[in-house]
């Protein structure tokens, strides 16, 4: 033994002199230690300083604000999407600013559509927020410049919103784009038992298929939607009879065409319409979404029929486009002004009092003073009470855009024309008086009445008596707009009331199964709520003892998720011992 050392060591802590950090101290500081991985050359993706690493940000706890906009179809997909998030964990929130996160459900229909979508994405990031990207343009066009890096859903994997929101907020960007198949048949899109958070607890809207048959020049939602896809019959029926059993009281049938659904699955409209029929309760109304000209025309006589229906409104929404030939087959709409003109006059013959809804596109290119003329016409002699009128729009990558383009003036002007003779007549005039029979389901715009409609789908206002919301009621109509009736309740009608089940609250989460309700891993029992007021622990253990349909199917972001968890886990482990150690 070298006489230097002239005491004995008992342990090797005893070279730890007094300043130096002892065992606790040293974990205490390991737990304050940030990994940080250095990207070389890179200054744009080093995170700030005071902004924590991804693997320590807990999903399903955030706010989330969600925008749709555009048609019903868009709208039922933006709510099967609030509510699968909602069951998960998170917040759904009307407050854009104290948002996490925001869903943008984007339309791609017409310029000013995309517009307020691309400006909104432009707020959310001057606003530091998390962005994930739904609807028709992103589906359309996913490589536009303004959409770099940013995090997609598409149209088909809605069911998938929670893997795409979770990877977001941990500051990955997903996109998820393709279509569901099975045994390579292309499927109408997600499952329609999914939970959801209707805008409205009072109405349902089904998606009966996705995409068409059409081709039609201006269209960019078909490079969206794709060709017709149809969901089976009994899966439709299931999902009326569940929304019912929730309370609801109208449903709305809709899609991209509803009248050429069932053609690529061996059946038809009226065929799902008469099985939908047998199970709406009295006091309950089902309304028809958008169809074209020629899958109608084969299915009139049926149609007639079930438009008849006493729960079925007597309306149908059937766009012409143009009262000209020449520019029908420009736009490629496979009919011609004959064949509308034989749908409408049959159904106003077989259907009295039916409401033809119709749209109206304004300067197509090509479309001449004559061709225009011939349109007006059209409008003079039907007076359709429910007209959309559009001003056309050149869509990117759309053979119309292509097309020798009316002149910017002309096509206001026209648009101007054809308002003002819309505007020249009243179409609810003569119904002062009349004793009609309405299902009230919503609030007005202006707060000041309760929006009910007739047996023809018109809009009738009535006194804001809580009691009547749901109910079938009869009222007298005392007063007509361009838009609206107003009428008053009679005081010794029955009232009905659609279902045996109470409406579910506003925001409160549909379409919950009982492995949702009860969570094996705690014992948890909870009826189906506002996200909100479900506790964060049970909303969690709830949704991950189940296995979501992306674990189901083996998803390669789970397997990514855990092997980027358990790097972070090593990093963390390994510079936490550098430090100590230096």
């Amino acid at each position: 033994m070298p006489a230097a050392c002239e005491s004995v060591l008992e342990d090797i802590e005893d070279i730890v002199s007094a300043e130096d950090l002892k065992p606790h101290d040293r974990q205490f500081v390991r737990r304050n230690v940030f990994p940080k991985v250095r990207k070389r050359n890179s200054q744009k993706n080093v995170q700030a300083d005071d902004e924590p690493p991804s693997d320590s940000i807990i999903p399903g706890v955030q706010k989330i604000w969600i925008r749709t906009w555009g048609c019903s179809h868009n709208n039922s997909d933006g709510e099967y999407m609030a509510g699968q998030l909602a069951a998960y964990g998170y917040k759904i929130t009307d407050n854009s600013a104290e948002a996490d996160l925001w869903l943008l459900n984007s339309c791609t229909v017409k310029n000013p559509a995309e517009d307020h979508f691309r400006n909104s994405i432009k707020k959310a990031q001057e606003g530091k927020k998390k962005v994930v990207l739904a609807g028709c343009v992103p589906q359309a066009q996913p490589r536009q410049e303004y959409l770099k890096g940013l995090s997609i859903i598409g149209v088909q994997q809605i069911d998938r919103v929670v893997e795409v929101v979770e990877e977001t907020i941990k500051g990955h960007s997903v996109r998820l784009l393709g279509q569901k198949k099975d045994n390579g048949k292309r499927l109408g899109g997600a499952r329609l038992d999914l939970p959801k958070i209707r805008k409205n607890p009072l109405i349902e809207i089904i998606s009966i298929n996705t995409g068409c048959l059409n081709a039609c020049t201006y269209c960019k939602t078909k490079h969206a939607r794709g060709d017709l896809a149809s969901y089976p019959i009994e899966e439709l029926v299931d999902r009326a009879k569940q929304s019912f059993q929730e309370g609801v009281c109208e449903i709305w049938l809709t899609s991209e065409d509803t009248g050429a659904y069932g053609r690529d699955i061996g059946t038809d409209l009226p065929t799902l319409l008469w099985k939908l029929v047998e199970v709406i309760p009295e006091g309950a109304m089902l309304r028809l979404g958008m169809t074209n000209p020629p899958y109608i025309l084969e299915h009139l006589e049926e149609m007639a029929k079930i438009l008849n229906h006493p729960r079925v409104y007597a309306f149908l929404h059937i766009p012409v486009q143009s009262a000209s030939d020449s520019v029908l087959m420009d736009m490629k709409r496979e009919y011609c002004v004959a064949d509308f003109k034989q749908v409408v006059d049959f159904l106003k013959e077989k259907v009295p009092g039916i409401t033809i809804a119709t749209d109206i596109i304004c300067g197509f290119p090509g479309e001449t003073d004559e061709d225009f003329q011939e349109t007006m016409k059209l409008v003079e002699l039907y007076r359709f009470p429910s007209l959309f009128i559009n001003q056309f729009y050149p869509r990117p990558g759309t053979p119309a855009a292509k097309m020798p383009q009316v002149p910017a003036a002309v096509k206001k002007q026209r648009t101007k024309d054809l308002s003002q003779l819309f505007h020249s007549y009243n179409p609810y005039d003569h119904k002062v008086g009349e004793r009609q029979r309405v299902l009230v389901t919503e609030e007005s715009f202006d707060s000041n009445y309760y929006v009910a409609h007739n047996s023809f789908y018109e809009q009738v206002l009535v006194p804001k008596d809580p009691l009547l919301m749901g109910k079938m009621v009869e009222v007298n109509i005392y007063e007509a707009g361009k838009h609206f009736m107003k009428g008053e309740p009679v005081s010794d009608a029955r009232v009905h009331t659609a279902s045996i089940s109470r409406p579910l609250a506003k925001g409160e989460v549909s379409g919950l199964t009982e492995e949702f309700r009860r969570s094996p891993q705690n014992g948890t029992n909870w009826k189906a709520q506002p996200s909100a007021e479900i506790p964060v622990k049970t909303r969690l253990s709830s949704w991950m003892a189940l296995q979501l349909p992306w674990q189901q199917e083996g998803g390669g972001l789970k397997i990514l998720s855990v092997s980027l968890a358990l790097l972070a886990v090593l990093v963390m482990f390994y510079y936490g011992g550098m430090k100590t150690e230096l």
